[in-house]
Parts: C-alpha cells; structure tokens; sequence
C-alpha cells in the first residue's frame, strides 16, 4: 500500500547563483553556477519522503516535452511511482527560472504550463483512497484544479479514511481565501508560511493566524517562518521553535522539505514537539545544498544532525 500520495506541482527548475544584483536591461552578467533539477511542491515533497524510507506515488501533470521526461526520469531514480503522472499536449511542462543571491534568497520567474492541465476526472482515485495520507503540495498554483475541485478530491480522500495534508504558494492573483477556504474542512494538516498564511487570514501575529485556520476545521497546523523557525498550533498543544543554525546555500524547497519532515512524524504517530522538531531539521539541511532536493539524502542524516542539536535521544 501506498503511504503517501503527493499530488500537485511538478517543475523543471533552472537556477543560478549568486545574483545579488540584475544587470542592465540588454547586457550580460555574469554567474558562479548554474543548474537544472526538479522543482515543484509534489515532486519535492515526495521526494524527500521516497529518501526517507517512505512508500510515495507522485501525481500531478507533465508535457510532452524533454523537461516532462527529465522530471520523470528523476522521480523514478527515487523509487517514486510515477504511474499516477499524465502528459498533456496543451502545454508544456511547468518550469521556473530561479535566481539565487549570496544569502540563499531567492526570486523566481514561473510558467504555469502543465501544471495548469491538472484535472480530477484524471486522477487515480483509487490509489489515493489506498494510501494513508493525501499531501495536496502546491494549492494556489494550478489554475483550472484549484478551489471546489481539490476540495471535493480531499473531500472523497477523508471519507475513505485518508489523513490529508495541504501545502499552498504564493497568489500573485490575490484571490487566497476565495480558492484556500473550500480545502480547509477537510484539511488535517496545513503547511503554508507565516507570510502565505497572513495573506490567507488578513491577520499579522502567528497565534491569531494559526487560531484563525483552526475554526476554519484544520486539525493542526504548522507555519514556516525561515530564520526564524516555525509555529506549531493544534487544539490542545501549541509550540514555537527556533531554526536550526546551518550554512544557508539555497533556501529552494526548505518548505517542501518541512512539509515532508512534518508528514513522516505524523505518520509516525510521534507528539508535536518531535514531529515539528524533524521537520524543522529536514527544512534548514534542504538549505545546505543548491536545489530543491539536494541537501536532503536519508533518514539517518536527519538523526545525527539532530543529535548534535538536541541533547534528548534520538
């Protein structure tokens, strides 16, 4: 049996780094590194489960390009089931030009494509109801899927006894809570950013956000703060973590690595505080490497990593 499906976006990521500054419109800069690699919440996420012992299936929707079959190609290298990726000949595959500064910030430039032929009468419906947990990886980035369609998908998962995770991005449209508040009832565990969620909620502090999207039917939820950790909430337990001190390199898929840390201790049946503190762990190593995967390699990677910030057994 399946133990996640992570379905959402897929992308061809292209990078460089460092690009502290834009040259002039016309002219040429010039860049230290540059690189391509898989990019996308559902990929990334799935990912980081696969290499963490986890049975995942990836679905989402690719091109019928050179940048679908590369984005195949490497899930498939992780043991990923694959089988649940439709090709579209309406687009191509989905990609993102990222610059990357000395810090590891990033500034993206995004081509919807594919991601945007993401259709549910598409989807193996079966093998979600199958699987232990749904992670919907990407909300808010898939045109034509987004709102009523992935509420009714996480609906029919939950009522087949599927746990439910939701992650979203960023909405340059603005429409946030009119595409989010449909998910929400059937969402146990909600995974945006602090930043994400106040545009969510229209609210500033961490504990009124996180207060909010509980009466809206989450079960727990669990905000991204970057250098400044993250803020755990449930209904009966709440928790404030600070980062863990790392070389940041690229901060690309840290939220997707967290949302995978947080998926496995849920899984996992473990209490809040641990569950959050290997998330947070999975987050700041995903830093440590260029790319949206590359820092995350095995689940005992994770442990000693934690074994050297935390003084409990792990």
């Amino acid at each position: 049996m399946t133990d996640v499906v992570c379905l959402g976006i897929l992308v061809a990521d292209i990078w460089g780094r460092p690009v502290d500054e834009w040259p002039q419109r016309g002219t040429l800069g010039i860049i230290e590194e540059v690189g391509i690699g898989v990019g996308g919440c559902a990929a990334n996420s799935g990912t980081d489960l696969a290499r963490l012992g986890v049975d995942v299936a990836v679905m989402g929707c690719l091109g019928k390009d050179p940048f679908g079959d590369f984005v195949l190609e490497r899930l498939s290298k992780d043991n990923i089931d694959v089988s649940g990726i439709t090709r579209t000949s309406g687009a191509s595959t989905s990609s993102t030009l990222i610059m990357i500064d000395s810090g590891g910030e990033r500034t993206f430039l995004h081509y919807f494509g594919a991601n945007a032929h993401v259709k549910t009468n598409e989807l193996d419906m079966d093998k979600i109801k199958g699987a232990k947990l749904l992670h919907l990886a990407g909300a808010l980035l898939m045109p034509g899927f987004d709102g009523e369609p992935q509420a009714q998908v996480l609906a029919a998962a939950q009522a087949a006894g599927v746990r439910t995770c939701v992650d979203v991005v960023w909405d340059d449209t603005g429409r946030w809570m009119e595409l989010v508040a449909p998910l929400l009832p059937y969402t146990d565990i909600f995974l945006p950013s602090l930043s994400e969620a106040q545009q969510l909620t229209g609210l500033k502090q961490p504990e009124d956000v996180a207060g909010a999207l509980l009466d809206m039917g989450v079960e727990v939820v669990a905000l991204t703060m970057g250098e400044k950790g993250c803020y755990v909430r449930a209904a009966d337990a709440e928790l404030r973590l600070p980062a863990y001190p790392v070389e940041v390199v690229d901060g690309t898929g840290a939220g997707d690595a967290f949302a995978a840390g947080f998926i496995y201790g849920y899984l996992h049946e473990w209490d809040l505080e641990r569950t959050a503190k290997f998330a947070s762990a999975m987050g700041s190593l995903a830093t440590t490497a260029a790319g949206t995967t590359a820092g995350i390699r095995d689940y005992g990677q994770i442990i000693d990593f934690l074994q050297q910030q935390e003084a409990e057994n792990w």
